[in-house]
């Protein structure tokens, strides 16, 4: 391969070099796509064969990509490679190993989602008190556990010291009790039971060590403890591995991202060889400069210096303003002149912000400027309720025991089946050691529950064993084509005939046409391949710059991604970093990397605003500037007070107070509705965190954990509920 006219002498240094394990720094910008994907054709260049190089990337998009770009190099071959996140490499072998561990390979794979509400049911069990603990910061606890491979027993007798810890033991390990019977994994499973798999079966540990012989890690950075053992496990004498990332855009901390095992590669890997990626290709000589200035303030990083050869560029902009609405009507402004003066398309535009509750008054200027505009990061396709439903019906076909599954479709579409009759059912489960789905078959034993009800049980699980049956014999799409008919999910909508149900009439002809292209994509795909699919889709995944909108996202989605203008809103301490004052120094660390990576993602221009004062948590709070835009280089910003309200005086005070008094219950954005986790004011009630959702269209209703007034159950009709 003719790499001298391609690659610069760095980047070819470090495609070459294959003989040893290595680790590849590589800046923002400096090609590191371009590197990973030249080494991997030059290792088959070389005479490795495609099946036996594992290449792992933190997105399904990121891995198709290069994917993509590397069959331009060396064909079909492509197609061999064993090349995809973390989660959907080890999916793929734990299906396959599943038995070894006590699991059938049709397993369901729960998303964070699907594991609150596991959390949830296990907590109404034990009576925990919601109003103390909500199953959305135990389940997060959990996650984080599993990500340390601290398992329930070692957290209940090395660390659970206090009363709430020990609660969370009990819970925690109920919560892997119950997965197992549900013949389920959750996502941090993916990664603890190859670990648990390889360490007790060494015959199969030797298999996938001689299966592959090159191993490759995209946004090294971001492996947690878990993803590195696994490295370990796999990487010999024989079997090289090449890492590539960049400690200055480690980000995921709060997640167990480790950044010490980027640190610590040349001590856990001998022999291991650095290269650095230094020439940065996107951004100008001043926002380079100005990210530099302010990561220089880290004091644990790999030392390097980024340069380019790109022009100078225009000054970061700082701009002050009055107020979070005044903000976003600057930002609005600055786009619409970008846009003329500079004759940029607003797909060249993103707004940056460090948490999504920034994203409304953003969203209301931007609609009133008549300035197009995607969210990334809302409600994903696959998370929206109408879509979980369904996917649940064909999760419940594939895998009997999945109880969460089960337990969301028992009365959608309504069939009379209500809480109480199911809580009467699960507990005769219990008492039999059987699963939610054999008690729907002994139903008419559960003398608890009515006889009408019994009835619409029985007529329920006829119409699942009729499907289950049906899964082997019809194609994949017929399969779902007619499940959904049956139901009558469509006409349901169309006959509701409302915004919102014509927005999920919409959803479901989606899912359907999905299904369509993924069977003609994968020929004799089955829906256990259609579900391993879909369970694996993240947020990441979402982003397209097919449209010509502007692009609103956090700065965590934004990795990755480059954009000519950048918008970086909220730069206020407490907003960005987020609530200094009760974070250790490792964490504003964090926060400072994050701000790097919002500047990087920069190629020509930055705007970086604040402002003086912010509604937040139901009252107005006065913000002082973040501490990252005093770190800036001076030499690269220019200072503008955009304060439009102040300045503007009554009139144009007036005229702003009428712009923004659409309520935002009128806000129809679906990305905003309600869902478990989501912080909402009450107008006598105050604020507080949506526990639980139940039912839909007018006798939709939410149980909400207020600060002040404990646990409520509310009917959303009614309630007037404020996402904050």
């Amino acid at each position: 391969m003719k790499l001298k006219n391609v690659l610069n002498e760095a980047q070819r240094e470090a495609v070459e070099f294959i003989s040893a394990p290595s680790m590849i720094v590589a800046g923002a910008g400096s090609g590191k796509t371009r590197v990973l994907t030249y080494k991997i054709a030059y290792l088959i260049d070389q005479g490795y064969e495609p099946e036996s190089i594992l290449a792992l990337t933190f997105t399904n998009k990121a891995a198709q990509e290069m994917k993509e770009r590397i069959k331009k190099l060396v064909g079909t071959k492509a197609n061999k490679l064993w090349m995809g996140t973390f989660h959907s490499i080890l999916a793929r072998i734990l299906r396959v190993e599943a038995t070894k561990l006590g699991y059938e390979p049709n397993f369901s794979i729960y998303d964070r989602e699907d594991s609150v509400s596991l959390v949830s049911n296990i907590m109404q069990t034990f009576n925990v008190n919601l109003e103390k603990l909500n199953a959305s910061s135990v389940q997060h606890k959990i996650s984080f556990l599993k990500n340390q491979m601290i398992l329930p027993d070692e957290f209940a007798k090395h660390m659970a010291k206090t009363t709430i810890d020990r609660k969370i033991a009990d819970i925690y390990k109920e919560y892997n009790i119950r997965l197992k019977e549900n013949n389920s994994m959750d996502f941090d499973d993916l990664l603890l039971k190859p670990i648990q798999l390889f360490n007790t079966h060494l015959r199969i540990l030797q298999k996938y060590r001689k299966q592959f012989k090159f191993i490759l890690v995209d946004e090294f950075q971001d492996t947690n403890r878990a993803q590195y053992e696994i490295l370990k496990l796999l990487t010999t004498s024989r079997v090289k591995i090449c890492v590539v990332g960049d400690d200055a855009q480690s980000i995921y901390g709060w997640r167990g991202a480790d950044i010490k095992n980027m640190l610590d590669f040349e001590k856990d890997f001998l022999k291991a060889k650095v290269f650095r990626l230094e020439q940065n290709y996107r951004s100008t000589k001043k926002i380079l400069s100005a990210a530099d200035f302010v990561i220089k303030n880290n004091h644990d990083q790999i030392k390097k210096t980024l340069w380019t050869e790109n022009n100078d560029g225009d000054q970061l902009t700082i701009m002050r303003c009055s107020d979070e609405k005044d903000e976003a009507y600057q930002i609005a402004k600055q786009i619409q002149n970008e846009v003329a003066a500079r004759k940029i398309s607003f797909k060249d535009i993103a707004i940056l912000y460090r948490i999504n509750s920034q994203s409304r008054a953003l969203e209301e200027a931007l609609r009133r400027e008549k300035i197009p505009y995607k969210i990334i990061g809302g409600i994903e396709f696959y998370r929206r309720k109408e879509i979980k439903d369904l996917i649940a019906y064909l999760r419940v076909l594939a895998n009997q025991n999945d109880e969460e599954s089960l337990l969301r479709i028992m009365n959608y579409p309504q069939r009379g089946i209500g809480n109480t009759s199911i809580g009467k059912m699960i507990a005769f489960a219990r008492k039999l050691n059987i699963s939610l789905f054999t008690t729907m078959a002994r139903i008419f034993e559960v003398i608890e529950v009515k006889e009408r009800i019994q009835k619409n049980v029985k007529q329920f699980k006829i119409l699942l064993d009729k499907y289950i049956d049906l899964k082997d014999k019809l194609s994949l799409a017929e399969l779902s084509s007619a499940l959904i008919d049956e139901l009558g999910i469509l006409r349901m909508y169309k006959e509701e005939n409302t915004p919102d149900s014509l927005a999920r009439y919409d959803n479901v002809q989606e899912l359907l046409g999905g299904i369509q292209q993924f069977a003609r994509d994968h020929k004799g795909a089955t829906i256990y391949d259609f579900l391993a699919e879909v369970s694996l889709l993240t947020g990441a995944d979402q982003f397209d710059n097919k449209d010509n909108t502007v692009t609103l996202m956090t700065i965590h989605s934004a990795k990755g991604l480059e954009f000519p203008l950048v918008f970086i809103s909220g730069c206020e301490e407490d907003i960005f970093p987020l609530n200094p004052k009760f974070d250790e120094d490792s964490r504003i660390a964090e926060e400072r990397r994050l701000f790097y990576v919002a500047i990087t993602r920069a190629e020509e221009k930055v705007f970086m605003t604040y402002a003086r004062s912010r509604y937040r948590f139901g009252e107005v709070a006065y913000q002082s500037r973040s501490r990252f835009l005093e770190e800036l280089d001076p030499q690269t910003i220019h200072e503008l007070n955009g304060a439009g309200i102040r300045k503007g005086g009554r009139k144009r005070k007036a005229f702003y107070d009428e712009l923004y008094q659409e309520s935002f219950d009128d806000f129809n954005q679906e990305r905003r509705s309600l869902r478990v986790g989501s912080r909402v004011v009450h107008d006598i009630f105050g604020r507080g965190k949506i526990l639980r959702i139940e039912g839909q269209g007018d006798m939709q209703k939410v149980t909400v954990n207020f600060e002040t007034k404990g646990s409520k159950t509310l009917l959303v009709k009614f309630a007037k509920l404020k996402l904050v």
